[in-house]
C-alpha cells in the first residue's frame, strides 16, 4: 500500500492562502502592465529616435531558486544577419507591439548564453511546464513580461487554446496578452531540457507539497525526458511514494525507460508488496537485471515475495510489520514505531510475540496511544485471537476473513511466526485490479 502524506495544519493552509494572494498577477498594477512575449517576438527594438535596430529573437531571464519571478537580463535582438545581446537594462519601455531604448547609444554584443540563463521563446514558449497548484502538466502557449519588483519579470504563463489562435491569426492581433487566463509564474514547475540541465527552481518547493497520488498523476502526464526530470527533482522517499500510485502499465513503461541501475533504485525504495508489483509487470530478464543492481539483502527480500503466487497473501502483503515483545514497555514500542516512519502508511496495529518469536497477540495504534507509557504490551493483548492467514490464503479468504473481523489489517502467519501484513485497501487493490489506484482527493496545502 502507499504511504500517504499527513493532511496539512490548520497554520499550513493558511499560509499556503497568504503565498497565493502575495502573488504578483493578483495586483492589479502587474496585471495591467502584462505583455506577451509571442506578441513580441519578431517586433521592432528601437532607439529613443524611433530608428529601428533590429527584430526581437528571444527574451533571456535568469533562473534561481530564491527567485519566484525570473528577472529578464537582456533580449537577443536580429540586426542584419548577426544575433546580438542588449543588457535589460537599456530598456525603457515594454510595450505590445515593440521595445524602446532608454539610449540611442548601444553596445552591440553577440549574443553568448550565461550560467543559469534560459531563452524564453526557445527553452520555456510551448514546453511542457507544471502547475503545482492545479496539479496539471500543462504547455505554454504564451508567457506573460511585467515590470515588477523593480526589474522585468516572467510573471505568468497563458495555456488556454484560444492564445494559440490567437498566435497563428492576423498580425494585428498577435500582440495583444489575454490576462485573465494567466496562471501565476510562481505556482510553476519547469521541467525538460535544457531547464532540467539548468535546474531550474532547485527548491522545488512546489512539488513538495503535492501528494503521491497527484505526483503519479503528473509522471503520468509528462513525456519520457520531462517525466525523468520530475524524479530527478524529488527526494528518493517522495519518488518511491509516487511511483507507487502510478498506473501499473505507466510504471512499467518508466522503468524501462530509465538506466537499470536507476530503476533498481526506485524499485528498492518502494514498499516491498509495491516493488514485488511493479516486478511481475517486467519480462523475466528485466526483472533479474533490475535485482542484481539491487543490494543484496534488498534483492533477496523481493526474490523471496516474488515466489509467493500473485493472488496469495504471500503475494500482496508487506513485509513491514511492526513487532513487540510481550514484556516491552509501551514507551519502547513507541520509540521502536518512530523508527519505522518510513513506513507509517503500513502500520496499524502491533504484533506481539513471545520468547521465541511466537505471535500471541495484535495491538492496535490507538490501544497503544491511551496505554499508560510504563505498561507492558503484553498487558493489552486481549483474549481474542489475532486475525491472521498463511501465506498461501487466496484474497478471496482474506477479504472474508477481514468483513467478518471487521478489522483494518490481517498478519500473514507461517509457523506461528508473523512474516507480513495486508492492509484492507490492499485487499481492494487485489479484488479490483482494473480499477486503478485510489487517489485521495487534495486539500488546500
Amino acid at each position: 500500500m502507499a504511504r500517504r502524506a499527513p493532511l496539512q495544519t490548520p497554520q499550513a493552509l493558511r499560509t499556503r492562502l497568504d503565498q497565493r494572494h502575495r502573488r504578483l498577477t493578483t495586483t492589479r498594477a502587474v496585471r495591467d502592465a502584462i505583455v506577451s512575449l509571442a506578441g513580441l517576438i519578431d517586433r521592432p527594438v528601437r532607439h529613443q529616435d524611433d530608428a529601428e535596430i533590429g527584430r526581437l529573437i528571444d527574451v533571456v531571464a535568469r533562473f534561481s531558486p530564491d527567485q519566484a519571478y525570473p528577472p529578464i537580463t537582456g533580449l537577443v535582438v536580429g540586426v542584419g544577419r548577426r544575433r546580438v545581446f542588449l543588457d535589460a537594462g537599456l530598456v525603457q519601455h515594454l510595450g505590445h507591439s515593440e521595445i524602446t531604448l532608454r539610449s540611442a547609444r548601444v553596445d552591440l554584443r553577440d549574443f553568448e548564453r550565461r550560467p543559469g540563463e534560459l531563452l524564453l521563446a526557445k527553452d520555456v514558449l510551448d514546453h511542457q511546464l507544471v502547475d503545482v497548484d492545479g496539479v496539471q502538466v500543462i504547455r505554454a502557449a504564451d508567457l506573460y513580461l511585467a515590470p515588477a519588483q523593480g526589474r522585468i519579470r516572467l510573471v505568468g504563463v497563458d495555456v488556454s487554446p484560444q492564445t494559440l489562435l490567437r498566435r497563428m491569426g492576423p498580425a494585428r492581433f498577435r500582440p495583444r496578452p489575454t490576462p485573465e487566463r494567466v496562471i501565476d509564474w510562481a505556482a510553476i514547475q519547469p521541467f525538460g531540457s535544457p531547464a532540467a540541465s539548468l535546474q531550474l527552481r532547485t527548491s522545488h518547493e512546489g512539488l513538495n507539497r503535492l501528494r503521491p497520488g497527484e505526483l503519479a498523476d503528473l509522471l503520468e502526464d509528462l513525456d519520457r525526458d520531462q517525466r525523468q526530470d520530475l524524479l530527478e527533482a524529488l527526494d528518493p522517499e517522495d519518488a518511491a511514494d509516487a511511483l507507487e500510485e502510478m498506473d501499473p502499465e505507466e510504471l512499467e513503461s518508466l522503468l524501462r525507460e530509465v538506466e537499470p541501475d536507476r530503476a533498481a533504485r526506485l524499485v528498492a525504495s518502494m514498499e516491498p508488496d509495491e516493488a514485488v508489483d511493479a516486478l511481475r509487470e517486467l519480462l523475466d530478464d528485466e526483472r533479474d537485471e533490475l535485482l542484481d543492481h539491487m543490494p543484496t539483502e534488498r534483492a533477496q527480500e523481493l526474490e523471496a515475495l516474488l515466489d509467493y503466487g500473485k493472488d496469495t497473501a504471500g503475494g500482496i502483503m508487506t513485509t513491514a510489520v511492526a513487532t513487540a515483545g510481550i514484556a516491552d514497555s509501551v514507551e519502547d514500542v513507541s520509540t521502536a514505531l518512530a523508527a519505522m516512519r518510513d513506513h507509517s502508511g503500513e502500520v496499524d496495529a502491533v504484533a506481539v510475540l513471545d520468547e521465541e518469536g511466537n505471535l500471541v497477540g495484535d495491538v492496535s495504534l490507538f490501544d497503544l496511544l491511551v496505554a499508560e507509557r510504563s505498561s507492558p504490551v503484553g498487558d493489552l493483548v486481549s483474549d481474542s485471537e489475532p486475525i491472521t492467514v498463511p501465506p498461501s490464503a487466496s484474497v478471496q479468504d482474506l477479504a472474508g476473513r477481514l468483513v467478518e473481523a471487521r478489522r483494518s489489517s490481517v498478519l500473514v502467519v507461517a509457523d506461528g511466526k508473523p512474516i507480513g501484513r495486508i492492509l484492507a485497501d490492499d485487499v481492494v487493490d487485489a479484488l479490483l485490479p482494473d480499477r486503478g489506484r485510489l487517489h485521495f482527493p487534495r486539500f488546500l496545502q
